[in-house]
């Protein structure tokens, strides 16, 4: 009975089952049993739930003939009926052992092995009870702190890890310490489970606001996104799905209460709540509040926005070390330039005349036309080649005489470009598959091939920044560039998908073969 009450006591004390600890101590005394009797025994033991009693017996299979390295666990069927007359091969006949004096090395044995296996159970424990609590905020204490990371103290149920990358900077955080962090890993290692959290995550400062603001908990408010300089400053962008309530009011709550509490919570973190909104230029001038903003400009092709404030609000834009502009274009996805309207207007003065420039060299017309292109929203040659008549006649001053004969040069520039190309990629060695590629202009396509990028494998195979390094970044953005080289990559995942097609088809096939050819068989033997 001793047994049984210390085998519930240790399973009480490390929160794992009963059964667990007796299974580990009957390994143990088996363990015991082998060491004395010697290990080419089948030697077994079994602790009775009931009682607590120890058996230790010895087990030998009856078999036809006995294998040399199995002769301790073997025995024939003659010899076995000498013992047991109505025994058949298969069976097994069963030795009762004398209980065990455990002497001081069996005795640690037999520690070892339980205290490993229990060890073991309760790593597993830990492993099934926190790998469905990733995303949640718990509490724990501090344990210790070895060069910034931080080990804390679950409540004796398990330990989990801040790593000095996932603290807050400045924060000093001192062993007894109670403090709140986000769960972002669970995973199994060779020294045991290991539960890793954050609190410099964004997805900490929404848990938190979670917890504080009840109309979040309940779904009334969503949290649309989180950008965080942690322990400096952040922004929230909310939407409410209630017309009749203030997201950034509730989010805030009576006299600041609620936002103050995650501030506290983030040692003093600044926070902007932002107010989410579907349209994106109106997006962005909340997300960049306080700084007023006079204009957005959206590049939508390359997810590149341009921001115009005035001279004075630059700086306040911009924020300290770029940190206002970094979290509004983290919390929106987007890149922004900022400029102020001086520079916005230098910038789309000197755009107007290189466009105006490039239209009077290709298609060899004077300026006012070339102006008046311009001011319509034409930037490319081919767009004007591209561009029905009627629509251009629409433009002031135009009549079909001039649209036709615009039209005509501008597709007259373009077939001379094309066999340019042709020329300089034959020379180059620019493959087709390269100079077919849907996003490429002529001169990127050359700019490439000097480049020795000569098929679309090659331009797969850049990184993003070699390719804005090769085209210029006047000529790409760099969310351009990476749009491209994901496209050209796309051939291969196809590929692989076709293989795999192809090999499925190819055992459907084989299976189908042979179950026509079982059938054949079996049609044919009938008839026999």
């Amino acid at each position: 009975m001793e047994l049984l009450q210390v085998a519930d006591a240790v399973a009480r004390e490390k929160n794992i089952d009963q059964e667990i600890v007796l299974e580990a101590m009957e390994e143990a005394i088996q363990k015991a049993g082998r060491s004395k009797y010697g290990y080419d025994h089948d030697i077994r033991t079994e602790i009775d739930r009931k009682s607590g009693s120890i058996t230790l017996k010895r087990y030998r299979e009856v078999v036809e003939e006995v294998d040399p390295e199995e002769e301790t666990k073997q025995l024939t069927l003659e010899e076995a009926k000498r013992i047991k007359p109505d025994i058949t091969i298969g069976e097994f006949i069963i030795d009762d052992l004398p209980p065990l004096d455990f002497g001081r090395i069996a005795a640690q044995t037999a520690k070892q092995v339980i205290v490993q296996k229990v060890r073991e159970a309760e790593r597993e424990r830990q492993y099934e009870e926190f790998k469905d609590r990733v995303g949640e905020v718990i509490n724990g204490v501090v344990k210790r702190v070895e060069y910034g990371n931080v080990t804390i103290d679950l409540g004796g149920r398990a330990e989990a890890l801040i790593r000095r990358d996932e603290s807050l900077p400045r924060e000093n955080l001192k062993n007894g310490d109670r403090t709140r962090a986000y769960i972002y890993d669970v995973r199994r290692e060779q020294r045991g489970p290991q539960i890793f959290m954050s609190r410099s995550r964004p997805e900490f400062m929404a848990k938190l606001f979670t917890q504080e603001v009840p109309e979040i908990y309940d779904g009334v408010i969503e949290i649309k996104g989180v950008a965080r300089d942690p322990g400096s400053r952040a922004k929230i962008a909310v939407t409410s799905q209630d017309g009749s309530i203030d997201p950034v009011g509730a989010c805030v709550g009576m006299k600041g209460s609620r936002v103050q509490a995650v501030v506290n919570e983030l040692q003093g973190e600044k926070i902007d709540i932002v107010p989410w909104s579907p349209d994106l230029p109106t997006f962005i001038v909340s997300a960049l509040a306080p700084a007023e903003v006079s204009k957005v400009v959206l590049d939508e092709d390359n997810k590149r926005m341009e921001v115009v404030v005035p001279e004075e609000q630059l700086s306040l834009a911009i924020g300290r070390r770029g940190q206002n502009v970094r979290l509004a274009s983290i919390l929106s996805g987007w890149d922004i330039d900022i400029m102020t309207e001086e520079q916005e207007a230098e910038r789309r003065a000197e755009e107007f005349t290189k466009r105006s420039a490039l239209f009077m060299e290709s298609m060899d017309v004077d300026d006012v036309i070339a102006h008046l292109l311009v001011t319509e929203g034409f930037t490319t040659v081919r767009e004007v080649a591209e561009t029905p008549i009627e629509e251009l006649n629409q433009i002031e001053g135009f009549e079909e005489e001039i649209s036709t004969e615009l039209r005509n040069r501008a597709i007259a520039w373009l077939e001379e470009k094309e066999k340019e190309l042709k020329e300089k990629s034959k020379e180059l060695g620019i493959q087709e598959d390269l100079l077919t590629f849907e996003g490429l202009t002529p001169d990127m396509i050359i700019k490439l091939g000097e480049n020795d990028v000569k098929t679309r494998d090659d331009l797969a195979d850049l990184a993003t920044d070699e390719l804005v390094e090769i085209l210029g970044e006047e000529t790409i953005a760099s969310s351009a560039a990476e749009s491209l080289i994901m496209k050209a990559r796309a051939h291969w995942f196809e590929d692989e998908q076709t293989e795999s097609e192809d090999e499925t088809a190819a055992d459907a096939s084989t299976e189908t073969n042979n179950a026509e050819n079982a059938s054949d068989e079996k049609e044919a033997a009938s008839n026999a």
